[in-house]
């Protein structure tokens, strides 16, 4: 009987997990005035071109680096030392790309925030320094890049700000990366550190202009932001694509998966924002510093703002034909991008309270009127979650509570027009990223 009560209350804690209320202190402890002051002194260096000044303190990209790396320091002085900050540097010389017209350092900034159980496995959040104007080359005129990325970069300081005051299972990253403007340079010497590192990600939340409104289309919407993500991979082999033809998965990779656990955080915590799933990586033929990470192999998305403005973008500032051009402080919508950080402290908290996810999920049920799933056991998982959806929803729309086993049989679920998933769930309630089927049990 005793055992019986303690299962009770053990699913009736994880039904209302979605209601902790610690989630909810860190939306509102997310300031629009202090994203604000930082987008002010980001965008009053002048220009933080990834080939613009090193030695002033007061323009260029040296300047705005140490600056970034004072205020993660301060946070972390705030916490009594709860943050690792240091800088992650790659050479790059002249002439590895057409926008890289000298030699030059790209220099990260990175502040980790140690987990308590797993402080090798990482969720990060990133902003982007540098900024550039019409010639990606000119790496002396004035570009402020307000919002494209001194938001971004903004946020996750910002967010550094709030997570510091909690303790976590999972270790946090939050990095301004530098050289975005000039090929991803900055996302692939960290990707690579990673490698080398041996840490096991999570997944990357890159922010890539979270600050703009007022769109070129001429919609103004402060509720509505995207999620790219690639489908699967960049690089699978036989055998993934294979099952991918007869099983499906093609649109189930990690960093779809991490996409809909972004959506479905956001709609549970802030039901008045808006995410649109994008089944893209990036925009149609740009990209962002997510996608060196996806190049490694590690689950990364973009969360950015859902209209953008291209007068704003990449443009020198100037007057013409009566419209100003140019990615100015005034442009930047501060309540919007208050949203958006605190979009990704809220999943940055919630991955990171959670358990690591099943390393293995088998699925079967051909030619029978029931699916069956199995799991590998995760170590402080309580319970765990089967989710499924059909074949042609973007999100994981039903779920059955599974707990004091690793396998369930879903009776009256026909395997054929579903597709399935299954996350840990740990005694707080958060949860894992969703595993899709990786194997066939017969």
């Amino acid at each position: 009987m005793r055992n019986f009560i303690l299962l009770l209350l053990l699913v009736s804690s994880i039904s209302h997990a979605q209601q902790d209320p610690r989630i909810y202190d860190i939306i509102d402890a997310v300031s629009a005035d202090r994203i604000k002051q930082d987008v002010k002194t980001l965008a009053d260096f002048g220009t933080r071109h990834t080939l613009s000044d090193t030695v002033s303190n007061t323009r260029g990209i040296g300047a705005a680096r140490r600056w970034i790396k004072s205020e993660f320091d301060k946070t972390s002085a705030a916490c009594s030392g709860c943050l690792e900050v240091f800088y992650q540097s790659d050479f790059v010389p002249k002439g590895d790309s057409q926008r890289i017209v000298k030699d030059v350092n790209v220099v990260n900034v990175v502040a980790i925030q140690r987990g308590t159980k797993y402080p090798n496995r990482f969720i990060i959040m990133s902003g982007d320094i540098d900024s550039r104007v019409s010639d990606p080359t000119d790496y002396t005129s004035d570009s402020p890049g307000a919002n494209d990325n001194a938001s971004g970069m903004a946020g996750t300081l910002e967010a550094a700000r709030v997570l510091s005051k909690y303790k976590f299972e999972n270790s946090i990253i939050y990095v301004g990366l530098s050289g975005e403007e000039q090929g991803l340079y900055g996302g692939k010497g960290l990707a690579a550190y990673a490698k080398a590192q041996g840490w096991d990600i999570i997944g990357i939340l890159n922010n890539d202009m979270i600050g703009n409104i007022t769109g070129v289309d001429g919609v103004v919407d402060n509720r509505t932001f995207r999620i790219f993500s690639e489908p699967y991979p960049p690089e699978p082999d036989a055998r993934r694509l294979r099952a991918m033809r007869f099983y499906g998965g093609e649109v189930d990779g990690i960093s779809r998966q991490l996409a809909r656990y972004v959506h479905k955080t956001t709609k549970t915590y802030m039901p008045e924002m808006n995410p649109m799933m994008i089944y893209r990586l990036d925009r149609f033929g740009r990209g962002g510093h997510h996608r060196p990470f996806n190049d490694a192999g590690f689950a990364g998305i973009r969360i950015m703002e859902a209209h953008e403005n291209y007068t704003q973008q990449h443009q020198d500032i100037r007057v013409e034909d009566g419209i100003a051009y140019g990615d100015t402080f005034e442009h930047v919508n501060f309540p919007y991008a208050k949203k958006l950080t605190a979009v990704n402290a809220i999943n940055l908290a919630s991955l990171a309270w959670a358990p690591p996810a099943p390393a293995e999920v088998g699925i079967g049920g051909i030619v029978e009127a029931s699916a069956r799933l199995e799991w590998s056991p995760v170590e402080g998982a309580v319970a765990y979650k089967i989710y499924w959806r059909d074949t042609t929803s973007p999100t994981w729309d039903n779920a059955r509570l599974v707990t004091g086993a690793t396998s369930a049989t879903l009776d009256g679920i026909v395997i054929d027009n579903y597709f399935f998933g299954v996350a840990a769930v740990g005694a707080n309630g958060h949860e894992s990223v969703v595993v899709f089927p990786n194997k066939i049990i017969r």
